[in-house]
This record gives structure tokens, C-alpha cells and sequence, in this order.
């Protein structure tokens, strides 16, 4: 009987009190071995726990007040202006944004809030921003279908020589307007990235036909600053046909994809999606031809603002230690 947990131990403790403080001297005894018996107490402690019962204590938790709240609100301006950057990225965004931003008195603080802001880690910013993240976790439908013609003539990337080092190799993706439904025709974003630079550009579309996809990559191909020299897209039929094969070939572009169900071979183009379209455009239905050339011109601003104004991380080195990659 002495593996009891501690609350059967209490019922015990506090059931035999009520009876040990009406005993006479006899009975008390008789009741103090019977607890020794089913707890292990010696009877030292018995006596006395049978004296004073345990009162289960409401714990008490402090609240530490961060010393970071003052700035709650200049800190919330500079993220949506960062584009709702992740703690890391708006740490080193800080400086230099904030610095514009009261020079043309978009923004005003005070001597304390800017040394906070100054001071701020990015673990502390996530904490602060926690609430307002989660309001921009929302899903939406995936327009994908894949192609299966060509498969065998489109090599995947994995099994080609790429140098991501030299600007021009870039990934491609489609991001659906969708809405709620696929049904009929609806606008698509077309979203590239360059491995080497991260340089990032996006062109919208009626539909995904391969011809208005030709034209909305060869219109935002001429905002790249450098030739691009390839490209990695995904198993969807927009991409795999016979159409965007000769325009690759004619214009001398290595012409890759990626494995099917493998996203994480486009681990760059998923993560601009997000941050760059998803963020910014949201998840709503565009269908019109005004809503498609109000986008395209919101594209046009956003490569200045993502290109030069908008920090992002790269991995500098892999290094192996000992077992661990």
C-alpha cells in the first residue's frame, strides 16, 4: 500500500483527520498505525499531517510584463511594411526601414522605443507578433494538375547539372486565384525565383492555358536583370507540354522539373508563394480582366519593394560535424 499516489494519499489524510480529532487517546492510536500502514509515513510525520491535513494550495503564476509592450505598435507598422516579415528577417530590416520611415515622418518614436527596437531579438518579436501571425494562417485550394505528356524528354532537376551560384537559374510556379472553387476560369499568378540572388518576380494570368502561360513568363522574363539560363517547374500541365518545351529550346534554357509529390524539390518557389503572393494578394477569387491588369500593375511595384527593400535569408555553408549532417 505504500505506492500510492499523492492524491489518494490526501482523501486518505484528510478522511482519518476529521475521525483522529473525535478519538480519545486509544482510537487516535489505532488510526495513526492505519495510516503508517497504507502511505509509509513514519509516525512522526502521520501525527502531524493528521494534526494539519494539506490544504490544496492554489498556485499562483507572475506575469512578467515584457518590457518590449511599449512598442507593440511602432513594431506591428514595420512588420506589415516588411511585408509581415519572420523575426529573423525584420531584425535586420530594422535599422535601415525605421531610419527612412521617420525621416519622411511616416512613423514617430521615441528615443526609448527606438533603442528598443534597435535592441529587440527576433525570438522576442515572434513572441510579440504571435496574435497577429496567426490571423494570416489561412488555406487555400491547389490548382495542380499534372502533366504526363514529355515526362520522359524533361529531365528532373536533381539528375542535372545546375550552378546555383551563377544568377539566371530560376524556379517557376503557378498560384491559383481559386477561391473556394476551381470551377471556370479564374486569374493565376505566375511566380519565379532565382536561386543564386533570390531575385523574385510575378505575372498574372487568365486561366493557365500553355499560350497565356508562354506569354505571361516572357513578359516577366524581361523584368530579370540578368539572362536567365534555367528553369525548374513543377508536374503541372501548364508547364509540361510541347509549347513550353520549344520555348525553352529556342531560347537556349536549361528546361528541368521536379520530382512528382516531392515539394520540398521546390522548396524556393513554395516559400515565395506564401510570402510574396499569398501574403499580399490573399486567397480571394479574381476572375475579371480589371482585376487581372490591377494585379499585373501591383506586380510591377512589388519587384522594386521585394527586390531592393525586402531583406532575405540564404545558407551561407553546410558543414558536417562528426555523425551529424
Amino acid at each position: 500500500m505504500k505506492n500510492l499516489d499523492l492524491k489518494t494519499k490526501r482523501i486518505i489524510i484528510n478522511k482519518l483527520s476529521k475521525e483522529y480529532k473525535k478519538a480519545n487517546k486509544k482510537q487516535k492510536g489505532e488510526i495513526l498505525t492505519e495510516l503508517v500502514r497504507l502511505t509509509g509515513y513514519n509516525r512522526s510525520y502521520a501525527r502531524f499531517v493528521l494534526r494539519k491535513p494539506s490544504v490544496k494550495r492554489k498556485i499562483q503564476t507572475r506575469t512578467r510584463v515584457s518590457k518590449y509592450q511599449v512598442i507593440i505598435k511602432p513594431l506591428r507598422r514595420l512588420w506589415v511594411i516588411s511585408n509581415f516579415a519572420c523575426g529573423q528577417l525584420l531584425v535586420s530590416a530594422i535599422p535601415d526601414l525605421l531610419m527612412q520611415l521617420v525621416k519622411f515622418d511616416e512613423i514617430k518614436v521615441t528615443g526609448k522605443e527606438k533603442k528598443l527596437l534597435f535592441k529587440i531579438s527576433s525570438a522576442t518579436m515572434d513572441r510579440l507578433l504571435k496574435s497577429d501571425r496567426k490571423r494570416l494562417e489561412i488555406k487555400g485550394r491547389s490548382g495542380t494538375k499534372p502533366g504526363t505528356l514529355l515526362k520522359t524528354q524533361i529531365p528532373v532537376r536533381i539528375f542535372t547539372p545546375w550552378d546555383e551560384q551563377t544568377p539566371g537559374f530560376i524556379e517557376i510556379d503557378l498560384v491559383a486565384h481559386c477561391g473556394e472553387s476551381l470551377v471556370d476560369t479564374f486569374i493565376n499568378t505566375l511566380d519565379a525565383v532565382d536561386i543564386a540572388t533570390t531575385w523574385t518576380e510575378k505575372q498574372a494570368l487568365m486561366g493557365k492555358s500553355e499560350r497565356a502561360t508562354i506569354e505571361a513568363y516572357e513578359a516577366m522574363e524581361k523584368r530579370f536583370p540578368f539572362k536567365i539560363l534555367g528553369i525548374d517547374s513543377d508536374n503541372g500541365s501548364e508547364f509540361i507540354n510541347w509549347h513550353f518545351l520549344r520555348m525553352a529550346q529556342r531560347k537556349h534554357i536549361t528546361f528541368t522539373r521536379s520530382r512528382a509529390y516531392r515539394s520540398n524539390d521546390q522548396a524556393h518557389i513554395e516559400q515565395k508563394n506564401f510570402s510574396t503572393v499569398r501574403k499580399i494578394i490573399g486567397y480571394r477569387r479574381l476572375e475579371t480582366e480589371k482585376q487581372l491588369a490591377v494585379l499585373n500593375r501591383i506586380y510591377e511595384l512589388l519587384s522594386d519593394y521585394l527586390n531592393f527593400f525586402i531583406p532575405t535569408l540564404k545558407l551561407v555553408r553546410k558543414e558536417h560535424i562528426g555523425s551529424k549532417g
